[in-house]
């Protein structure tokens, strides 16, 4: 089965092919080279354009966790976005990201660097997550030990919110449906 997921910006696998035709007729009197060195600059503007999309203000900072691929091996590891604002999940600095919103409606990245890839899940903490909860998940986090009902008891996934800006759908969650019966 494959994944079903809803890309928000990459500039992972970017395909020549697939921009020459508006890039020839746009700059005709540059080279291919020229044209593939805009391809880039032009996708990478195209991520400020998914920042002003996606400047939709939580009430609740953001929590990182990250799975880190590092040349001693894999790391759990967190941070926060203290803002709780979504459009301060897309910043890296790896050498390629794909930012995305799988199908149980985590925004997630897909972050790839010289030692290997990142792969980081994005998930605003509930309102009602008390400083003691919020506290034991980062020790489990930091530990390496958390599991994804850890997560999911303290924290809410960030795919609505995106979902609304752009206008897809994505599978309500078992516990909301569960909670409407």
């Amino acid at each position: 089965m494959k994944e079903e997921r809803h890309v928000i910006w990459s500039n992972y696998g970017l395909d020549y092919e697939d921009w020459r035709d508006d890039l020839e007729a746009e700059y005709p009197d540059l080279s291919e080279n020229e044209r593939i060195s805009l391809m880039y600059e032009i996708n990478g503007d195209y991520l400020d354009d998914e920042r002003a999309n996606l400047n939709v203000q939580l009430s609740q900072p953001i929590l990182v966790v990250g799975d880190l691929g590092l040349w001693n091996g894999r790391r759990m590891g967190y941070k926060e976005i203290p803002s709780g604002n979504i459009r301060d999940c897309l910043y890296s600095d790896t050498d390629y990201s794909t930012w995305y919103v799988d199908r149980l409606g985590d925004l997630r990245c897909d972050a790839i660097h010289h030692d290997g890839t990142n792969f980081y899940l994005y998930r605003v903490y509930k309102d009602s997550a008390s400083p003691s909860q919020i506290e034991l998940l980062k020790e489990k986090l930091y530990r390496g030990i958390a599991t994804r009902a850890d997560i999911t008891r303290v924290t809410r996934r960030l795919g609505d919110d995106i979902a609304k800006v752009y206008g897809f759908s994505i599978p309500r969650q078992r516990q909301a449906v569960a909670m409407e019966r």
